[in-house]
């Protein structure tokens, strides 16, 4: 004969755990997607350089409102508060998502053993997710910070910043980190939430997208080198 006992919530944890963890996980969700959405665009926002400094000039001047002033001229305060904005939206992607993240050695050991028994290609795109995110955890803010504390951004203005302050080994290890980490998110995004079921398909779109994304990253950030080594100090803005 069987016995049923009722176990009061105060002995299963905090009462509300459940809905918590299903609000983190649409938080850890939307707040990913976004991230994901703008590093999209902002790759490419960027590799306007590629296509001459006036080019890029114009377009951050449309990106900072220019479109809203008679003379044509963004304001870098526009960039200041987006940027505050990327960060709040980085703050609540981690904190959702550091919940995750093995807190304990012997978490640490029977991931490795998982990896190396079984050969499960998402549990190893997990993994790498899981060490860039980590390295992002300190990589990202010191860039957004930096975005705020000196919101100026121009083809020669930009290039000082990357050559000039030595920020070129920031964004040489951000770059990899920040493309690997979002498109394998947006690709567990996609199974998770029902957008496909074709994993091999996704998985290769993933990895043209991270191949394509480091190409456009590294030749814009290269054009900022080319541009920054010509430069004197002071700088002077481009005028174009």
């Amino acid at each position: 004969m069987l016995t049923r006992y009722r176990i009061g919530e105060r002995w299963l944890g905090y009462p509300q755990s459940h809905r918590w963890s299903a609000i983190a996980d649409m938080l850890q969700s939307a707040s990913g997607l976004l991230l994901g959405l703008f590093l999209l665009a902002h790759l490419h926002f960027e590799s306007t350089i590629l296509l001459g400094k006036a080019v890029f000039y114009q377009m951050v001047q449309i990106l900072e409102g220019g479109w809203f002033t008679h003379d044509g001229h963004g304001s870098a305060a526009v960039t200041q508060l987006f940027s505050v904005f990327m960060l709040l939206v980085v703050m609540v992607h981690a904190a959702t998502a550091l919940r995750r993240f093995p807190a304990q050695k012997r978490q640490w050991q029977a991931l490795r053993n998982h990896n190396l028994l079984i050969n499960h290609q998402d549990s190893r795109l997990w993994f790498w997710q899981m060490i860039t995110g980590f390295m992002m955890f300190f990589l990202v803010p010191m860039h957004l910070v930096t975005m705020i504390t000196n919101p100026e951004i121009g083809p020669h203005l930009s290039a000082a910043r990357v050559w000039h302050d030595n920020f070129w080994l920031v964004y040489i290890l951000l770059l990899p980190a920040v493309v690997v980490h979002a498109m394998l998110g947006l690709y567990r995004l996609a199974l998770k939430w029902g957008v496909s079921f074709r994993r091999n398909g996704l998985r290769l779109l993933a990895k043209i997208l991270i191949g394509y994304l480091l190409l456009l990253g590294l030749c814009s950030l290269s054009a900022y080198v080319v541009i920054g080594l010509g430069l004197s100090l002071p700088v002077a803005p481009f005028v174009p």
